[in-house]
């Protein structure tokens, strides 16, 4: 490997030298001191893949030089050091190398050369659903039901775990994803070989951004690009400019963590840093535990950046202790972090950023966000008034038919708009930090003291992100509390977070559709897109876990917990939030008593062994998988069907028809979501006709290696509105080859264009593709038949995805959009100028009378990679071809 800087070198950590190479060679030319902390990791990972070819000696000088205030227009490579996945993201990964390796025999190669070329941890955290709660066995139950559901899925993960290597996978009800990376998986400095180099991840959701709160760079990306990752190849991207934030300060008395990434999300947002990434720097990282800046990591995706980084420091190498990482590795951090110029102390000196935004810790606030995005925050003094004038715009579309008289378990209440019906401490962005935990936990034993219960129609769950969780709580005592008002173990897993709420009450979701109040769910999660939490539920707030607590109490949103009560206690007078609300004193002696590196080492030391139910798996091992026609879980998917050694090359795209006119803030779970399979839907009918009950439908989540109901799911989400069917919501569309054909499901729609030939096109505003590292929002598209989407936005892993995928992004040129040029759906679309390296072409736009706009539309294709990636009609194809060749 070529090295133009002679930058190997040694370092001597205890009694052993290790390799690494050296920043330190590039500092006679270059001021490497006023670089971001996150350019010096891009920057080592130039170093070390220098090769003359797709990194140089220039890829390396032009970062290193870079002006922060305006950053080189060049792309540069990427390649990380290991690859994480969740399992709803994570399976359709392996089904593509399964069906690699049939598709690589058949272009004359070997299966076993489809394998990770670099460590890949699976985490099966997305599966298990809130269908018990509120009971000690409901984690029994609710696991029990998830191994029922995803046999086959697990099955296949048990395949590909002996099949393939560098491939590992922790079996379901241990943890979450992001949880498990910085408590365990993480190691913020790698060793192979002898060779030392900074952790760096690409994750297959959105949230893998949390290990930024400990040093490791990573973030979230499509399915496709890890599995390119996987295989070898570098990821190309634009040298990012980055967005510095400096903290100072210290959290106020009352405010919590939750409330600071609420306030930062929100800040962030309006400053615009999509594609961008954030570093956080300053005096107040001192007062901010790894845990916190865990918490603020995470959501970087909600705040829209890339991702969202901490350097490492003592305080870093605090969490490493207390999580039970043993001292050889802790000292490597230290020594190779200290001698990168990675190590942080408040005297360090401050780098230089392309802007610079200020949070004082003093003025955080308790806060929510909602209630449809999290990005919204609002005061928890302003709650009531937030839900009132949201609810004043539901009622011109949906007007409420007001109470509805309830008899549930028992119980007989008047269930009202507004009402709370479900509470959720859920979620890694929460349910790893021991502070908000034990203060929920605080909360709860001073409520049971008074008296206080959780009202009836309240659906409450505890789900936290590792098993460490529930032990704490345990040596605390507070989690007997947490039961006694209803919050039981569920599972170890998203659940809620990620729609996997299941389902409400008979008589209480009844009650809801047929009144059609509007309803509210609070939850300690990172997203509250309409639809996602649940599909009966409108109204969705993020809250620390304290405040799902007090909500779950006080049963409603139409409520100001700032000055009224949440209910009456056993002595019949009023107890108000301040009552229960524990001090940070309270919070910070239980943790110190409760929290420790044990706890962290006996839950990790079996990890990928897992439970009985996962070891009686039986699985047959072989090169590749035996597909079974017949199941409704896993198939091969059709990518690679009469794929030649040869590249299609770049296909002109003409006569193309719409298929939506969508708005702003689409999200990727508008695009193919998660949740809840609807039995009328084209995947409903689909489960049906091959004999699956409703019951056993599961979500589309869980079925995402089968590319049959992910196409039939794709644009499926109810609240999605086409312009092309006003008034009507959900995924319908029109057919318009001919005569106008009535307001059907957009997959019946996309089906008659396909048999036609007829190529589609998708409209959209600001925004496009907001949310979840979801490939299926771009599999899905392209299996529609969409060869491109022209938006004002993309959110900048959806594009990278769509590229991915074979289809177009394109942009609107600024200040046009598809209503300012007139455009309603009903066009005939010609592109012109779509070749190589084009920067933008032109698009005629041709209605049924004849009249025609023509716009300009810029190209989305980034660099020189995509352009070569949307030559072959996907990066899949390319890296097949790459194999077989």
């Amino acid at each position: 490997m070529t090295n133009s800087f002679n930058a190997r070198t040694t370092l001597k950590v205890g009694a052993k030298d290790y390799h690494y190479f050296s920043l330190k060679a590039l500092e006679g030319r270059f001021k490497l001191a006023r670089l971001p902390y996150s350019y010096k990791i891009l920057l080592e990972n130039l170093l070390r893949h220098e090769d003359g070819a797709n990194t140089t000696k220039a890829d390396i000088e032009t970062l290193a030089g870079a002006d922060l205030k305006q950053v080189p227009a060049k792309d540069i490579n990427f390649t990380p050091a290991r690859v994480i996945l969740q399992d709803f993201t994570g399976v359709p990964c392996v089904v593509d190398l399964a069906a690699m390796r049939d598709a690589i025999k058949q272009l004359g190669g070997q299966a076993s050369q489809v394998n990770p070329l670099c460590p890949v941890e699976l985490v099966i955290d997305h599966s298990v659903m809130v269908d018990y709660y509120g009971t000690p066995d409901a984690l029994d139950k609710n696991a029990k039901v998830e191994f029922e559901r995803n046999q086959e899925r697990y099955g296949f993960l048990r395949w590909g775990q002996e099949a393939l290597q560098n491939f590992k996978a922790v079996p379901p009800d241990t943890g979450i994803v992001h949880q498990v990376n910085i408590e365990f998986l993480a190691r913020v400095v790698f060793e192979k070989d002898g060779l030392l180099y900074p952790d760096s991840c690409f994750g297959t959701d959105s949230h893998t951004t949390m290990v930024n709160g400990i040093g490791v760079l990573g973030w979230g990306v499509g399915g496709i690009e890890a599995e390119a990752a996987m295989l070898g190849q570098p990821s190309s991207m634009l040298i990012p400019e980055v967005i510095g934030v400096r903290v100072t300060g210290k959290l106020a008395e009352g405010a919590t963590a939750t409330d600071l990434v609420l306030t930062v999300t929100e800040l962030l947002r309006k400053r615009g840093v999509v594609e961008k990434f954030v570093e956080f720097f300053g005096p107040g990282l001192a007062n901010l535990a790894s845990a916190d800046r865990s918490t603020i990591a995470n959501m970087a995706p909600e705040y829209g950046a890339t991702c969202g980084i901490f350097p490492i420091d003592e305080e870093t190498l605090n969490y490493l202790r207390l999580t039970g990482r043993n001292e050889t590795q802790i000292a490597i951090v230290k020594a190779y972090a200290e001698v990168q110029g990675l190590w942080w102390t408040p005297d360090s000196p401050e780098a230089e950023y392309t802007d610079v935004l200020h949070v004082d810790l003093s003025t955080i606030k308790p806060s929510l966000a909602g209630p449809k995005r999290p990005q919204d925050r609002v005061l928890l003094s302003d709650v009531k008034a937030n839900y009132r004038t949201a609810f004043e715009a539901e009622q011109k579309m949906r007007p409420s038919a007001g109470a509805a008289a309830v008899t549930d378990a028992g119980n007989t209440f008047a269930l009202k708009d507004g009402a709370v019906v479900i509470a959720a401490i859920t979620s890694c962005t929460n349910t790893s930090n021991p502070s908000v935990l034990i203060g929920a936990g605080l909360l709860a034993r001073k409520a049971v003291a008074l008296g206080l219960k959780t009202q009836p129609w309240v659906k409450t769950s505890l789900a936290p992100g590792s098993k460490v969780v529930t032990e704490y709580l345990k040596k605390a005592g507070l989690l007997g509390d947490l039961e006694a008002l209803g919050f039981n173990v569920v599972g170890y897993g998203c659940t809620t977070c990620i729609g996997n709420s299941g389902p409400l009450n008979e008589s209480i979701g009844k009650a809801i559709v047929d009144n059609k109040l509007s309803v509210s769910a609070v939850l300690s999660g990172n997203r509250n897109f309409e639809g996602r939490v649940h599909q009966d539920v409108r109204m969705n707030y993020l809250a620390s876990p304290p405040l799902v607590v007090a909500y779950a109490l006080a049963g409603s949103t139409d409520l100001d917990l700032t000055r009224e009560p949440l209910g009456q206690g056993k002595d019949g007078k009023d107890v108000f939030l301040k009552d229960l609300w524990p001090s940070s004193q309270e919070i910070q002696i239980a943790v110190a008593k409760a929290v420790n590196a044990d706890l962290f080492k006996a839950t990790y030391a079996d990890v990928f062994k897992g439970d009985a139910r996962w070891q009686s798996i039986k699985v047959t091992k072989s090169e590749t998988y035996s597909w079974d026609a017949k199941s409704t879980y896993v198939q091969n998917p059709p990518y690679f069907v009469g794929m030649s050694k040869t590249p299609p090359g770049i296909k002109p795209i003409t006569g193309a028809r719409v298929l939506a006119v969508l708005g702003d803030s689409i999200t990727t779970d508008h695009i193919s979501p998660a949740g809840d399979i609807k039995k009328d839907s084209p995947a409903g009918k689909y489960l049906g006709e091959h004999g699956v009950q409703k019951q056993d439908f599961n979500s589309y989540g869980s079925r995402r290696g089968n590319h049959e109901i992910m196409m039939r799911g794709t644009f499926a989400n109810t609240r999605i509105k086409n312009a092309m069917t006003p008034g009507v919501e959900g995924g319908v569309s029109k057919y318009l080859n001919g005569a106008a054909g009535p307001v059907e499901p957009i997959y019946d729609v996309a089906m008659k264009y396909k048999a036609s030939r007829v190529p589609l096109v998708v409209l959209a505003g600001k925004e496009y593709g907001t949310g979840s590292s979801r490939d299926w929002a771009a599999k899905g598209t392209m299996l529609l038949g969409v060869k491109a989407v022209i938006s004002e936005s993309f959110e900048r892993i959806h594009r990278a995805n769509l590229v991915g995928m074979g289809v177009l992004p394109l942009n609107f040129i600024e200040g046009q959009s598809a209503l300012s040029l007139g455009l309603d759906g009903t066009e005939v679309i010609d592109f012109d100028g779509l070749k190589e390296g084009a920067t933008e072409l032109m698009v005629n736009a041709k209605k049924a009378d004849g009249k025609a706009t023509t716009f300009k539309a810029r190209i989305r294709i980034n660099t020189a990679k995509e352009w070569e990636y949307y030559a072959h009609g996907g990066v899949l194809q390319f890296m097949l071809r790459q194999m077989a060749g």
